[in-house]
């Protein structure tokens, strides 16, 4: 190698060791600015940020000294607190009232006392004087009207005596005249006054109990009425024995032919049971009220379902909710309640088996 060639050499090798010392020098600097960027001073938000935070605790420190002190203040002298307007208000109207009321108190007593020592003195009230004087006239009449009844007593007795009498006997005549209406049944409901006027009905009345007398005699009726609360329906109370047979002339006698039967239903009335039947004739239309009273210790009487097919289920209803037996019946059971059930719920002195239910 000749000494150009060396030359060169060193020249190249100087150039890479300043190039390297020139980055090392480079690198350092980079990392010297990186170490002292976390020391660059704050942005002008950030200070004006901490100086409000520091200015704010300051300021909260200060409150709260001050109502520590306060508080304590008033610990050792409450007496000495400035109260509210609205408290003060409140305290001045109450002592206000307080001495308008033991004032008013004082002047009762005062006037109290004053009547006790002079009762006479006493200035009475209009409305009081009013009320004695009413009281006075009302006992001077009363003492006038039992002084001329206790004269008059002899006679006002014998007037009501007769007023008694005649009322019996206007009672017994109109009872009388109305059995014989009725051909010889007994009549359930009470006299009619003599201003209401007879039933529209009652003809009908006549001829069904006419018929039934002329085919079974009188003993077969125990009543028979019109119904007016009840729209004026012809009513015949049969006998228990007699019910059956009674039906069954009603549904097959060709001069009444009830072949409808619209309701029949129970009830009980504490002293006897009854069943109360409604039959219809579409032939003749008209209609007629069958009942019958029963024993209410055994309520046991014949069924009609044999004539009337309606009767079927309301006497099954009879006998699930009244206990009623029904002689005859094709299939008597209960059909609300369970054959299990204890008791019947429309008699009055049902007690519930179970009182939840």
């Amino acid at each position: 190698m000749d000494q150009k060639d060396v030359e060169q050499l060193k020249k190249e090798a100087a150039a890479k060791a300043k190039a390297a010392a020139l980055a090392k020098k480079k690198a350092k600097e980079a990392a010297s600015k990186e170490e002292d960027s976390a020391s660059t001073e704050a942005e002008p938000l950030d200070i004006a940020k901490q100086k409000a935070a520091a200015a704010a605790k300051a300021k909260a420190a200060a409150l709260a000294k001050k109502k520590a002190k306060e508080a304590a203040s008033k610990e050792e002298n409450p007496a000495s607190t400035e109260a509210e307007p609205l408290d003060i208000a409140k305290q001045k109207a109450a002592a206000a009232a307080k001495a308008k009321a033991a004032a008013l108190a004082k002047k009762e007593a005062k006037e109290a006392a004053s009547k006790e020592e002079d009762p006479a003195s006493t200035k009475t009230d209009p409305l009081d004087i009013a009320k004695a004087k009413a009281a006075a006239a009302a006992k001077a009449k009363a003492a006038a009207a039992a002084k001329a009844k206790q004269s008059g007593a002899g006679d006002l007795e014998k007037e009501k005596a007769k007023a008694i009498a005649a009322a019996k006997a206007k009672a017994a005549a109109a009872a009388k005249a109305k059995m014989k209406s009725g051909g010889g049944a007994k009549a359930e409901s009470q006299t009619e006054p003599e201003d209401i006027k007879p039933s529209p009905n009652q003809p009908i009345l006549e001829k069904y109990i006419k018929i039934i007398e002329s085919h079974f005699g009188s003993e077969m009726l125990e009543a028979s009425y019109i119904n007016r609360l009840s729209k004026d329906v012809p009513t015949i109370v049969a006998k228990p024995e007699t019910y059956y047979k009674l039906a069954e002339f009603f549904k097959y006698n060709e001069q009444l032919g009830f072949d409808f039967l619209s309701e029949l239903h129970g009830t009980d009335f504490q002293t006897h049971m009854e069943i109360y039947t409604h039959l219809y004739s579409y032939k003749n239309k008209q209609s007629v009220a069958l009942k019958v009273k029963i024993d209410r210790e055994d309520p046991v009487i014949d069924s009609i379902a044999p004539l009337w097919a309606g009767a079927n289920w309301p006497e099954c209803e009879a006998y699930d909710l009244l206990g009623i037996r029904f002689k005859g019946h094709p299939n008597l059971h209960r059909i609300m309640l369970g054959e299990d059930w204890v008791g019947y719920p429309l008699r009055k002195d049902y007690e519930p088996y179970d009182v939840e239910v």
